[in-house]
């Protein structure tokens, strides 16, 4: 597949067949998140692969307030929690007041969400999750970032227009 027609392709599914993900599917995306570029090579992050029963409570921790509704349906969530900086990435963070674990994060989740789109695979993104629920269940202690779901659309999922703001509208060319 294109890079472009890639991209164009991934969008957030909320609408997931039960069919499982293999282990196989979930490592190759783990291993296009592992190659991602990070401040000093830190790779600051950990992932929790969640499937089957722990999926369904991982699921229930993504739902409140009438948010995510769709995830009762999804196979597989990665749970992506903050890991440790190096020593020159904890410096050049605190002196360049730049939160690099963040950005870190961001760019594996997408090479993530690409690889899994190319897989075949469906994602979303989930910023709303219940954090301390999610950290008691999984034993985790850092700060979590992201929840990642992940599987196969279901047959009717069709894939929607992008809608997104002109290029005139996000950039600034500066030649002096």
């Amino acid at each position: 597949m294109e890079f472009m027609e890639l991209i164009q392709k991934r969008q957030s599914c909320r609408n997931y067949s039960q069919q499982p993900v293999t282990t196989e599917e979930i490592n190759a995306c783990l291993q296009a998140a592992q190659m991602a570029p990070s401040a000093c090579n830190a790779q600051p992050m950990h992932y929790t692969v969640c499937t089957g029963a722990m999926a369904a409570k991982v699921g229930e921790a993504t739902r409140s307030m009438g948010m995510n509704k769709f995830t009762e349906q999804v196979p597989c969530f990665v749970v992506i929690s903050e890991g440790n900086y190096t020593a020159s990435a904890a410096m050049g963070s605190r002196v360049k007041d730049q939160d690099y674990r963040s950005i870190d994060i961001g760019i594996a989740v997408a090479h993530f969400t690409l690889c899994a789109t190319s897989c075949g695979l469906s994602t979303c993104i989930l910023g709303w999750f219940e954090e301390k629920k999610l950290a008691q269940l999984l034993g985790i202690k850092n700060r979590i970032r992201l929840v990642i779901a992940l599987g196969y659309a279901a047959e009717n999922d069709a894939i929607r227009p992008k809608k997104r703001k002109s290029l005139e509208e996000l950039v600034d060319f500066k030649t002096e």
